[in-house]
């Protein structure tokens, strides 16, 4: 019998977004087991209506509680902004989001702090919000960036395009004098050769990725939740493109992974077939 804190966390995004929470779990808990979940088939999340991802959130949620995990790290920003508090009063389980740890290291670094993100995590106000409980004296800014997610995953973050999507996202930014620039957006990550060939080399750029692995580590420590063994592989499952996933996440992985195809409803129906069949 496996204990508690010898099984993985979990870490869901959309795509390959989250894989820069990931390699910053494996900076802070090298020892730690992951289990990375992308819901590549319905990604973006960024356009989605806040009802639409708490039901996203709660399947994932559900499926990745019957792989047996000892905590959830929601890896995407509009999942956190949008269904967090929802499901952490749901599961008996600890779940944490972006949106807080990378709103406290934001006003550590500055005072005129811009956002880009989803228009779904701008319209959810998070990190406005976040920000102000802190630091009532901050300044906030937020951008929606809808383009920037399907051209990370469409790969072409060295195209021409991509620089001028980012220039016209960033200039109403610019022009209020930011100081701070958070990555709203786990995907952004990606884009920072782009964004810092923009970018004054005076703004500090706030990657809530490192911020929650910090969270993480705090948490585990609290809960006397830590592995105390070999850590396994990492696993990779995805809801779309097992191999598509594999050849876009290998330049940041460094690797080319071995991606499992999940059927997310057909694993919730089989699992209430189940519980029913057994008179739960």
């Amino acid at each position: 019998m496996i204990k508690t804190q010898n099984l993985p966390i979990a870490l869901f995004d959309s795509g390959v977004g989250g894989l820069t929470v990931l390699k910053a779990i494996h900076r802070q808990m090298p020892q730690e087991s992951i289990l990375y979940f992308a819901d590549t088939a319905r990604l973006p999340y960024g356009t989605r209506s806040p009802e639409t991802i708490l039901q996203f959130v709660r399947e994932i949620i559900d499926w990745l509680s019957n792989q047996r995990v000892k905590m959830v790290i929601m890896a995407c920003n509009t999942s956190s902004a949008l269904a967090l508090e929802t499901v952490r009063a749901e599961y008996d389980l600890p779940i944490l989001g972006l949106i807080l740890p990378g709103a406290r290291t934001a006003v550590k670094q500055g005072k005129k702090i811009g956002v880009i993100a989803t228009p779904a995590t701008v319209k959810s106000n998070a990190y406005a919000q976040a920000i102000q409980e802190i630091d009532s004296t901050a300044q906030v800014w937020q951008v929606g960036c809808p383009e920037f997610v399907p051209l990370i995953e469409g790969n072409q973050i060295e195209s021409v395009y991509t620089k001028e999507v980012a220039q016209e996202y960033l200039y109403p930014l610019l022009l209020k004098g930011i100081d701070t620039l958070i990555y709203g957006c786990t995907h952004y990550r990606h884009l920072e050769p782009v964004l810092r060939s923009i970018l004054s080399p005076s703004v500090n750029i706030i990657d809530p990725a490192e911020s929650i692995a910090i969270a993480a580590e705090r948490e585990l420590g609290l809960m006397s939740l830590k592995n105390d063994r070999l850590p396994s592989p990492t696993r990779f499952c995805v809801t779309g493109s097992a191999k598509q996933f594999a050849g876009l996440s290998q330049r940041w992985l460094g690797f080319y992974p071995e991606v499992e195809k999940i059927h997310l409803l057909e694993s919730s129906r089989i699992e209430m077939t189940l519980k029913s069949s057994e008179g739960i």
